[in-house]
């Protein structure tokens, strides 16, 4: 009940709604008691008494009940289904909103699929329970009181012979309810785990027919698509269960009171227009009990669900502004990491960090991969917050700055570019959204990305697919470059932003980043060592600690392991450069030519 009682907290500002739909539903019950009601003068004084007036004015009273009953059930529909809709997209917002306000360690744990699945399965389910419910419990448990008092008032030791039989159909409901929760609650788990693989192999489905994994991709599919089916079947038994259980419990009752009424009627004790009205409001009773399984066995699916999303909003954001925090508006000093170090749950990244950064100064961060680099720098905006240390800008800790105006100051651009399913200048303005369509197309300009923009099928105005898929790598990596120029942030951050690229598209992309990086203070990771010789600094970070720290050439002079990184680099590069003479040697042999110089 308490779970129930703050899903219906949402209930509080539609309350109008909800006691107008709550005066429908009460004149609806009143109709419904009035026809049964009507059946004693019906019998006793047309058919019996052949009252010639009584027979021209029930008709119309009859018309008159069902005239208001249908308008008064449509008004009690329609509020109930517009309180019901705006309650699930405000908590279908609730969650989205919440989610994004969490930082990257909940994103870690939970998979998206996951995520999807509360906010699209679980809200739906959630509806039911708040709508449905609602909507007939409220009817019925009305209905059910309009047509009690009918039954007590016909005969009221009848009504107590026939209120024994209630007990009984209270026990299956009950019962009925927990079991179908807990396989509700299966049923959504099972649920999340499907979205999640499909997720993951539709976005990867490249990968997928790479490595010729269809087969195995559909067996991991179909085990858990049999996995839901064999909980569905099991919900579907006990509702199926349900029904039948109430009808026989309902006929016993019912065939009590026709043995028992029918016995007065012989004796003269009722007449038979009292009791065919008994009987009928006892029929019409026995409905809308009926249905409140039916309501139960929506709620308890409706309260596993929402125990899963309460889960989510219950979770607390890691990383929030402290108390006073003020805003960043510029940076004059610089940065600095001060006796910094972090750790994933028991597992430590990064130990004992001291490195400043200059205002308007580069500095590359080096070293194999996993050694902490990335961890590193997603400590500056805020994605995670340090363990112990501090993390400074302009001498001040960056926890008090607030969040939003830190990751203001702050431009990103990284290995994996994030583009959306949207046209290519609502990408390049995203995060400034509103900017005039002049400064976008300078961004593109600025960022060497204007030529192939101008020759997609509508220019700017191109939709580029999920992830920029009908861009190439070097186009996707030239529109993120425009969006962080754009940005126009102080502080800049490149995470590997060209090591995916191929020579041709790498040139075009550093020659971008180069003007990005113009009067910004960046901080840079890269694994191809050659694109950051002209680094102010290099921090070698091996194993989560700072071994080396200088320029190029003051690191190519010590035998540490930046100079070993480099050979290896250049062995690498100076192979890759012999092979190619060697092809173009072969390739010219081949053809007759004489080969005069290599």
């Amino acid at each position: 009940m308490s779970l129930y009682r703050r899903l219906l907290q949402f209930v509080k500002p539609y309350w109008s709604r909800l006691a107008g739909a709550m005066v429908c539903m009460l004149f609806v019950s009143a109709a419904t008691a009035a026809s049964a009601f009507l059946v004693k003068p019906v019998l006793d004084d047309v058919f019996f008494k052949k009252d010639l007036l009584m027979l021209k004015l029930i008709p119309l009273a009859i018309v008159g009940i069902f005239i208001l009953k249908g308008l008064f059930d449509y008004g009690q529909a329609y509020l109930m289904s517009y309180v019901g809709q705006k309650i699930i997209a405000d908590l279908r917002e609730k969650i989205y909103n919440h989610i994004h306000s969490l930082s990257l360690s909940f994103f870690t744990r939970n998979p998206t699929g996951i995520l999807m699945s509360r906010i699209t399965n679980d809200v739906n389910l959630v509806q039911g329970a708040v709508t449905d419910a609602v909507t007939g419990l409220l009817k019925d448990v009305f209905t059910i009181v309009g047509l009690v008092f009918v039954i007590f008032y016909r005969d009221w030791k009848l009504a107590f012979a026939a209120m024994v039989v209630f007990p009984l159909a209270i026990y299956p409901i009950v019962k009925f309810g927990r079991k179908l929760r807990s396989y509700s609650t299966r049923s959504q788990t099972t649920m999340g785990d499907i979205s999640s693989i499909l997720l993951e192999t539709i976005s990867g489905s490249r990968i997928v027919k790479a490595f010729n994994m269809e087969e195995y991709e559909q067996k991991r599919f179909a085990r858990e698509n049999k996995k839901l089916f064999g909980i569905s079947i099991k919900s579907v038994r006990v509702r199926a269960i349900s029904h039948p259980l109430m009808e026989v419990l309902g006929g016993l009752g019912i065939a009590f009171i026709v043995f028992y009424g029918g016995y007065n009627v012989i004796r003269g004790d009722a007449t038979p227009g009292t009791f065919f009205s008994f009987l009928t409001a006892l029929l019409m009773l026995y409905e809308p009990v009926k249905r409140l399984s039916n309501v139960n066995n929506t709620v308890q699916q409706g309260l596993a669900a929402a125990s899963r999303i309460f889960e989510i909003l219950d979770t607390v954001p890691e990383i929030r502004n402290r108390p006073g925090a003020r805003a960043l508006t510029n940076i004059s000093k610089g940065i600095e990491y001060r006796d910094l170090s972090f750790k994933y749950e028991e597992d430590w990244v990064l130990k004992n960090i001291n490195i400043k950064v200059k205002t308007g100064e580069v500095v590359a961060f080096v070293g194999a991969s996993g050694g902490g680099k990335t961890t590193l720098l997603n400590l500056l905006p805020r994605f995670y917050d340090v363990t112990s240390g501090k993390v400074l800008i302009d001498d001040v800790d960056i926890r008090d700055f607030t969040v939003e105006s830190l990751r203001g100051m702050i431009g990103i651009v990284t290995q994996q570019t994030i583009l959306f399913n949207d046209t290519v200048k609502n990408n390049i303005a995203y995060g400034n959204i509103g900017q005039p369509f002049e400064e976008i197309v300078k961004a593109g300009e600025a960022a060497y990305a204007h030529n192939f923009i101008q020759n997609l099928p509508q220019g700017y105005d191109t939709v580029i697919g999920e992830q920029g898929a009908k861009l190439s790598g070097g186009e996707r990596q030239r529109v993120s470059i425009a969006r962080a120029l754009l940005k126009n942030a102080p502080i800049l951050i490149l995470d590997e932003a060209t090591s995916s690229l191929d020579s041709e598209s790498e040139i075009e992309v550093q020659k971008a980043l180069e003007y990005l990086m113009q009067g910004r203070t960046t901080l840079v990771i890269a694994h191809r060592l050659s694109t950051i010789r002209k680094a102010d600094r290099i921090v070698v970070i091996s194993n989560g600690v700072v071994t080396e720290e200088g320029t190029h050439e003051e690191l190519l002079e010590k035998d540490g392991e930046y100079r070993k990184l480099y050979l290896l680099q250049f062995i690498d590069s100076d192979l890759e450069r012999v092979n190619n003479i060697v092809a173009d040697e072969h390739k010219l042999a081949t053809e007759g030519t004489e080969i005069t110089e290599i």
